[in-house]
């Protein structure tokens, strides 16, 4: 097993560096982004120093970014060619790409940048870091009680915007010496505003239940994922039924870290491309592909574990299953949302159409409406992107001010 995992291992590091060299010449032959970057026109930038494997990250971001280019001009600054290429090719905001230290310093002293945001932790936003003008702002890509949501990294950035109270109350229950009031701005989910482009699902009586597992992590404690311990006897008691239509929807990593999630993934995908050969009218669906966000709307109820789509579905007020990590090593907050949602153990899986209706009850969507209050605060159509905007521009503008004021200093 070890073995033909390193095997898997070099030949995804080859495959990605020839990707890579393919990608680098395509964007010598195309150095011009576009829409094209004047200089000086530029007041913030989106620092993305990951590969592919990580665009999720990047595309949740899109639209709200956009949003706020609109007032401030915002550009993408990439490090990987495969991850430059594809961000020109999709994103509706102009990328450059910077593979080297000294072309991020040379693009940055003609433009008049004024904040950075991070949407994860890439040990290399370190190397963006050392210039010290532009207020750095972490955006994360979710919420969640991942132990990741509440890093001692944070005291990296200037600012780090989170959702809600319980962001700001995590953070100051695990972090020493880091001041939340003065540098944490909420911001609820302003992804929630967003109209994602949604794939034609069939019409009729049965029910829509998503399935969202995330990754199975790359330390102990992230262990968070139930595509190994849970999905078989779930996924098969939901198609059993005949009167379910599951949206499975895994996470982009799954298998990066482990052989054994890719498989259990490619099981889940046997498993429902075999019902609906067995039964057309079911349109069970496997999402690889689109950006996560219209699958809010068109289920009707949610499985999640302990992850970023767990706390996006608390905004819509649907019933929502959350699974527990079969791992004991998994950092699990106790008094957390999994102290008060409907939870599922490995070895109730079999049971998960008693959870889901449970969910379903009054008892627990009045738990909902109190927890959405205290990790996004006020979710009515629109109020999380105008916060976001709020918040973006007046760490823009306060900065630029700022730059200005010490420039001209006598």
């Amino acid at each position: 097993m070890a073995l033909r995992d390193d095997v898997r291992g070099v030949g995804q590091i080859i495959t990605g560096r020839l990707a890579g060299r393919k990608a680098a010449r395509w964007l010598r032959d195309n150095p011009v982004s576009a829409p094209a970057i004047d200089a000086g026109a530029i007041e913030a930038i989106v620092y993305f120093a990951d590969e592919p494997v990580n665009l999720y990250q990047m595309r949740q971001w899109d639209e709200p970014l956009s949003r706020l280019s609109a007032e401030h001009p915002v550009a993408v600054v990439a490090r990987a060619p495969r991850t430059a290429k594809l961000l020109r090719q999709e994103s509706s905001l102009p990328v450059v790409f910077l593979p080297q230290v000294g072309d991020i310093e040379n693009w940055i002293a003609g433009q008049r940048v004024s904040a950075v945001f991070y949407v994860n932790q890439n040990v290399r936003n370190f190397q963006m870091m050392r210039h010290r003008e532009p207020a750095h702002v972490f955006l994360s890509h979710g919420e969640s009680e991942k132990d990741y949501m509440a890093s001692n990294q944070l005291k990296a950035y200037d600012f780090a915007f989170v959702a809600g109270d319980a962001a700001r109350a995590r953070i100051a229950e695990r972090l020493y010496d880091y001041d939340v009031s003065a540098r944490t701005m909420e911001i609820g989910r302003p992804q929630v505003d967003v109209d994602y482009p949604a794939p034609a699902l069939p019409t009729g009586d049965r029910t829509v239940v998503l399935y969202a597992p995330t990754w199975e992590g790359d330390r102990p404690s992230m262990t968070y994922s139930s595509l190994v311990s849970h999905a078989p006897a779930m996924v098969r008691a939901l198609v059993e039924t005949g009167r379910h239509r599951v949206i499975y929807r895994p996470h982009p990593r799954t298998g990066i870290a482990d052989a054994a999630y890719a498989a259990a993934h490619e099981a889940i995908v046997s498993m429902l491309t075999a019902a609906n050969a067995a039964d057309p009218s079911a349109s069970h669906l496997v999402d690889t592909e689109s950006a996560f966000g219209w699958h809010l709307r068109a289920a009707d109820a949610a499985i999640a574990d302990i992850s970023a789509v767990a706390f996006d579905w608390l905004a819509t007020g649907k019933p929502l299953v959350l699974t527990r990590p079969s791992s004991a090593d998994a950092a699990v907050d106790p008094d957390g949302i999994a102290s008060v949602l409907v939870s599922l153990g490995a070895s109730d899986a079999h049971r998960v159409l008693d959870a889901l209706a449970e969910a379903d009850d009054a008892e627990h969507h009045e738990a909902r409406v109190h927890l959405v209050q205290h990790y996004f605060g006020d979710v009515t159509p629109g109020a999380s992107m105008s916060r976001w905007l709020e918040a973006a521009s007046r760490v823009i503008t306060d900065r630029a001010a700022a730059i200005a004021a010490r420039t001209h200093k006598p």
